[in-house]
């Protein structure tokens, strides 16, 4: 089959004019539609955008080749268009696009045109093609350049596989592999190709694309290789290279730097590769040199893409939880059991609440993981752990059964060195142990537990890295996590949960100085920013743990024979709503964010809309967790804000709250609700507004 058998004159548009990069994709996937390739437009159109959120297909030079696979063809076929004036398409070498394809791939069926629309990449890479379709005054003349150019490219391949005497200079083998395999597989192999010619390197490449392995690299290709190129954006087979010297690089880096890959090659100052794992398929994306920005983002977003299903799959079940006791009568009654006050409720609570448990740990272990491989996932579940629990458990474990004194007081800090504690050992004492419940550092803490145990596994490599060879497989499953988690268990118990403990204290008697002197509306708007700093974290922790105390003193006061009238009790109700009020902001300024401006998130994040309405409204702040731990530095802000607007608006207009949680579903217990929904409303609009002014654009 040729490329004209999927690309026709009516598949291509020359000299278009196109704002951006989505204007781009919105003008190709009509004409997918529209010469019979696509069935539903829309459907396409998000296969092409989630393809996009892997990264850029603009591949440099001018030239982007956006392309999916997806339910939605009927037929795999290619559509084209010219921009003369040129678009930015968030290309690698920050160059606008000028000529674009876009492949449309069945999700099943045969793969065999994408042979054939890898010979379409190929070509591109040729010098002076694409200046050539530019050039084209017809759509005919077009694909009419594109025909001649296949022929020659046959006529190359066909004397190229010819057999013929091979001259046993330097030899080089290499893999190429995209996200989706279509086109930068493709691309970055002909292009080392090209320059290995060019420089009389012999050179195999193998491509990893969607259709499978071509040019597969046998076991003489690569016992008689002098260096291994791994040009990859994903996971290849990486146990067969064991004992080769291997350059490993990114598909861009070999697209626009192959010459630089192969004179570090032929230089030879290349570190052999010796894998670590059990399986021969056990193997890590390539990358080229990144700078540490960029490393500390994908580490980040790693843990943060493990973590997303947790969120969304516990909040909803704690919010089913709610809504359950409300049907049931138990909105306004339920208190502090409100959502487990029916069996029913009380499993979905339950199971929602172990997953949304589990976020913390699951970011830390995956940022570990990606920053020391599997080694690291133990050690960073365990710091994860530690940050989503602080030092409680501990707390009781130094307690005797009969509630005597304390263990560690008794013994430890009554031995030798201990009977007058200093600065570093009361700040122990207090902190570590006898504050234990006042330590959770959440999330803010899980993502300093993920990249220290990556870090602490990576400096137990380098100093097992002289160990006899015998003891390698020790390593893996006794030394790094036994060593690991001891580690960071000690770092997390002992200085960092400690130091979060410190900070609560802190807050806690700020929170109540405040409210002693009467400042409501100051202390509304403190309260509803520390709900949205750091969501369930320290500052978070202790607005909260203060609420729930100022609900005691307003109980404790009616028992003494208040009212609920009283100033003393109201202020204590209007402290619980400006909290409450503050945590359901975020979420649900960011859900309005994501439909309003949508290009400041990618396609996963606007996903999340209706369960991020869901949580907010349930005052389940933990759905803004992805997002503030994806981009802290715009979305924190922002949340802060609008969080402390509305807590502001609550104490102002004097609403008021009886129960510790629950969002809407315990609306019947606020005094003032209508107001209290307007605060809500005008928090949550801050907060979307300001996220579209200040967030960058998602590439």
């Amino acid at each position: 089959m040729k490329i004209t058998d999927f690309l026709s004159p009516n598949g291509v548009q020359l000299g278009v004019s196109a704002a951006d990069k989505q204007a781009v994709i919105d003008i190709m996937t009509e004409m997918q539609a529209k010469v019979g390739n696509v069935s539903d437009v829309a459907k396409y159109k998000a296969d092409i955008l989630a393809r996009e959120e892997k990264g850029s297909t603009a591949v440099g030079m001018g030239i982007a080749v956006p392309h999916a696979k997806s339910e939605a063809v009927t037929k795999a076929g290619v559509v084209a268009i010219t921009i003369p004036e040129g678009v930015d398409y968030k290309s690698l070498d920050n160059q606008p696009s000028k000529l674009f394809f876009m492949i449309a791939a069945p999700a099943k069926g045969a793969d065999t045109h994408l042979e054939v629309l890898s010979k379409l990449m190929t070509m591109l890479m040729v010098p002076g093609f694409s200046q050539s379709l530019l050039d084209a005054k017809t759509p005919d003349e077009f694909v009419k350049i594109i025909d001649e150019a296949e022929a020659k490219k046959d006529a190359e391949t066909a004397a190229k596989n010819k057999p013929e005497p091979k001259a046993a200079s330097f030899n080089v083998i290499g893999v190429t592999a995209c996200p989706t395999g279509i086109a930068h597989t493709y691309m970055a192999a002909e292009a080392l190709e090209q320059k290995a010619k060019e420089m009389g390197i012999q050179i195999k490449v193998e491509t990893d694309g969607s259709d499978g392995a071509k040019n597969v690299l046998t076991d003489a290709d690569i016992a008689a290789a002098d260096v291994v190129i791994v040009a990859a954006d994903r996971n290849v087979e990486m146990a067969r290279f064991n004992g080769k010297k291997v350059i490993k690089a990114s598909t861009a880096d070999a697209i626009h730097h192959s010459d630089n890959l192969l004179n570090k090659a032929k230089e030879g100052n290349i570190p052999v590769y010796n894998h670590v794992g059990g399986g021969s398929s056990e193997t890590k994306s390539a990358g080229g040199d990144e700078t540490m920005g960029r490393k500390f983002y994908k580490h980040l977003m790693n843990g943060v893409s493990h973590m997303l299903p947790f969120t969304v799959g516990g909040g909803i079940l704690v919010a089913l939880a709610f809504l359950i006791d409300t049907i049931y009568g138990y909105g306004a009654t339920g208190g502090g059991n409100f959502g487990n006050m029916v069996p029913l409720s009380a499993f979905f609570k339950y199971v929602g609440g172990l997953a949304m448990g589990l976020m913390v740990p699951v970011l830390a272990g995956y940022i570990a993981e990606s920053i020391a491989d599997r080694p690291g996932l133990a050690v960073g579940f365990t710091g994860g752990l530690l940050a989503a629990n602080g030092n409680a458990a501990l707390t009781s474990f130094m307690h005797l059964p009969d509630g005597m004194s304390d263990v560690f007081e008794n013994y430890v800090f009554n031995s030798p060195g201990w009977e007058n504690p200093g600065p570093v050992q009361a700040f122990i004492m207090k902190f570590a142990f006898q504050n234990g419940g006042n330590t959770v550092s959440g999330f803010l803490g899980g993502i300093a537990a993920g990249f220290l145990a990556g870090g602490i596994i990576l400096v137990l490599k380098k100093l097992t890295a002289g160990f006899p060879k015998s003891l390698e497989g020790i390593k893996p499953i006794l030394i790094y996590p036994l060593c690991g988690v001891f580690c960071v268990g000690v770092i997390m118990c002992f200085i960092l949960n400690p130091l979060i403990g410190l900070i609560n204290t802190g807050l806690s008697l700020m929170l109540t100085a405040i409210s002693n002197a009467g400042m409501l509306v100051l202390l509304g708007l403190i309260l509803g920013a520390m709900m949205a700093i750091d969501m369930g974290g320290p500052i978070n922790k202790a607005a909260y743990v203060f609420g729930t105390g100022m609900l005691s003193t307003a109980a404790t006061l009616m028992d003494g024979g208040a009212a609920s009238t009283d100033p003393a009790v109201q202020a204590c109700y209007i402290a619980m709503a400006s909290i409450m009020v503050g945590g359901m902001v975020p979420p649900i300024g960011i859900a309005l964010a994501c439909q309003f401006f949508p290009k400041k998130f990618t396609l996963a994040e606007r996903e999340t809309k209706i369960s991020n309405i869901i949580m907010g409204f349930s005052f389940i702040t933990e759905g803004a967790i992805p997002f503030a731990a994806a981009d802290p530095a715009h979305v924190i802000p922002c949340t802060l804000v609008g969080s402390a607007v509305a807590g502001l608006l609550s104490a102002l207009f004097k609403c008021t709250l009886m129960a510790p949680h629950g969002g809407i579903f315990v609306f019947a217990t606020v005094g003032n609700p209508l107001l209290y929904i307007v605060a809500l409303l005008i928090g949550s609009a801050v907060t979307c507004v300001m996220l579209g002014f200040l967030k960058k654009d998602a590439r």
